[in-house]
């Protein structure tokens, strides 16, 4: 048996141009449908793992903080994912889990994308797994759906796969973060307190209550197929048109569910009709928002100067921050512990 190691990676956010909303697999987290998005260049989790015969249980460690057994972020990292790991790998060993993110944690910034990405990218090294990328992915994938996207840069598209067993739900490169060079982001943070409807929870309940889901599908496929296009074209048009109405059909399926999902607060409903007036003024961007009330704003480089400095007309806006697309998960020397 290869002697386990300690390792780290690091992984980036990742936004999503065309959402996935609700599952066909809960425990396996497959999509009802496939999703495309951009990696972020300024925005990541730091993870390093551990397994030692010194560990008598498995630690796991976020942003500084211990949490313990039965909280749902040590089950959720350590009760399932590092067991899933161990039994690919055939071995007992406990580990310790430490992660860092640059940014609010929890709060619709894809944190657990970042951090799941981090975490197999690192336990593949660590156990000597030998994962391609494509399986990567679908590790990435049983931690957090998102995930699956921030094992590459640039573009990506999550397919959502027909299999049962998964095996075809992976992600793959549209593009490389280098393909769309004065493609832009503006990220306004309206608050950094995580949110109080968690993803899985919500997606649950749209699927099991919303009575229009079955639009959200049929009309997901028509905008994958645009913004597909719009990236091979380079069309910054039709992405941010597609993107922002995607966005918006994704939210209206939340806002349809019972009870009714709402994560807007008014600083991000301010945003969004402030970004139609500027499209009325002549400056082209578009909205896009995920489960969160974070508003990312999509835009070209010469129009970053311009935006951001209506952004920050915005008392609530805690903080502001312009990147661009990133690069894909990578191992790194520098360990957390």
């Amino acid at each position: 048996m290869l002697k386990p190691i300690k390792a780290s990676a690091i992984a980036n956010a990742n936004i999503a141009l065309v959402k996935y909303w609700g599952k066909r697999d809960k425990k396996l987290i497959l999509p009802n449908n496939s999703s495309i998005s951009v990696t972020l260049k300024d925005l990541y989790a730091h993870t390093t793992v551990d397994f030692s015969k010194n560990y008598d249980k498995d630690i796991f460690i976020l942003n500084g903080k211990k949490f313990k057994v039965g909280t749902e972020e040590y089950d959720k990292y350590t009760g399932l994912f590092l067991n899933l790991v161990r039994k690919m790998a055939r071995i007992n060993l406990k580990a310790k889990v430490s992660s860092n993110n640059n940014f609010p944690t929890a709060a619709g910034l894809a944190s657990s994308a970042a951090g799941f990405a981090a975490l197999a990218t690192a336990t593949n090294e660590a156990l000597g797994l030998g994962l391609n990328k494509r399986n990567l992915s679908m590790l990435a994938r049983r931690g957090s759906g998102s995930a699956t996207r921030s094992i590459y840069g640039g573009f990506v598209k999550w397919r959502k796969g027909k299999k049962e067993n998964g095996t075809d739900s992976y992600a793959k490169q549209i593009a490389s973060a280098e393909y769309w060079p004065d493609f832009r982001i503006i990220v306004c943070i309206t608050t950094k307190e995580e949110k109080k409807i968690k993803s899985r929870a919500g997606m649950a309940q749209t699927v099991a209550t919303c009575p229009v889901y079955k639009g959200w599908l049929k009309a997901a496929k028509e905008d994958l197929k645009n913004t597909e296009r719009a990236i091979a074209e380079k069309d910054f048009t039709l992405l941010g048109k597609t993107a922002e109405r995607n966005c918006l059909k994704m939210h209206a399926i939340m806002m349809t569910t019972t009870p009714p999902i709402f994560y807007f607060n008014k600083t991000t409903i301010d945003v969004m009709q402030s970004v139609l007036e500027w499209r009325k003024e002549g400056i082209e961007c578009y909205f896009s928002i995920d489960a969160s009330p974070q508003v990312k704003i999509i835009c070209l480089e010469k129009n970053v100067k311009k935006i951001k400095e209506k952004c920050k007309r915005f008392k609530e806006v805690k903080k502001i921050i312009v990147t661009k697309p990133g690069e894909g998960v990578r191992i790194v020397k520098k360990h957390l512990f």
